[in-house]
């Protein structure tokens, strides 16, 4: 596994440079752009904020729709990371047959191209508070988010990895992906307190589901400035390490035997 971890580095500048074809493909003639990027989770935003926020969200307008946005630029990020992981190998074929690259450079071009976007959202959340509280402490708040982007950017890389996996032998993975993302985005605080939750003696849902710590880790730091929990960081480290340690596995173990499958 060094030697695999090492090679990716290596090649590190191919990975760059399929990164930036990804979005030049995308975005090519487009008149905004990566600004379509944040047309779907503003809009939802938006939506969410006229018809929820005093319902669910407390009545505060603005500090709802920076926490839904700041929530469904991660909530994207990770979900989109999975569908996108699961065609990873079949879209970069042509390169698996050509070359005997590390078939980690592909997974980390999926989860690369997605976090450019999420960042973006993330940027506007960063405007929003800002403007609407009129202090903020720009430095405190970034590096209260460095650790919180770090261990959802390697658990989106080791959740694509074994989807990217899993999906060459059994087709059907990113359709049931998909089916169960819809059942994970409601029963994840996104456009709803978890104090809704609570109130219905329903908290050990948000307790369990490793979504909810990934969105407070980000949401939390960005809004009000302060540390979530410690032992929100450690059960959000807990469960990165325990995906990646499962990728690194199927890496191990199915490496060899992929390009018979493709």
């Amino acid at each position: 596994m060094l030697q695999h971890i090492a090679a990716v580095w290596r090649y590190r500048y191919f990975l760059l440079a399929l990164v930036k074809l990804d979005l030049r493909q995308r975005y090519r003639r487009s008149v905004l752009g990566l600004g379509w990027s944040l047309l779907h989770p503003l809009a939802m935003t938006a939506v969410f904020t006229v018809v929820f926020s005093n319902l669910l969200g407390g009545g505060d307008p603005t500090h709802y729709a920076a926490s839904v946005l700041a929530s469904l630029a991660v909530w994207g990020f990770l979900r989109d990371s999975a569908l996108q992981g699961c065609r990873t190998f079949q879209a970069n074929e042509a390169y698996i047959r050509q070359s005997p690259l590390p078939y980690t450079i592909y997974t980390l071009r999926t989860v690369l191209g997605q976090a450019i976007h999420a960042l973006i959202a993330l940027s506007i959340v960063f405007v929003m508070v800002a403007i609407f509280k009129q202090e903020i402490h720009v430095a405190l708040r970034l590096i209260l988010l460095v650790p919180a982007l770090l261990i959802i950017f390697v658990s989106a890389w080791a959740i694509a990895t074994i989807a990217a996996y899993i999906n060459v032998y059994f087709h059907d993975t990113v359709h049931l992906l998909e089916v169960g993302s819809q059942f994970l985005f409601f029963l994840t605080p996104i456009m709803y307190s978890r104090r809704i939750l609570d109130e219905k003696d329903l908290g050990w849902l948000v307790d369990a589901n490793p979504v909810y710590w990934m969105l407070e880790m980000v949401r939390h730091p960005l809004l009000t400035g302060e540390l979530v929990p410690l032992e929100m960081y450690i059960h959000a480290a807990a469960f990165s390490l325990l995906v990646t340690g499962l990728a690194l596995g199927v890496i191990a173990w199915l490496h060899k035997r992929l390009i018979f499958h493709l």
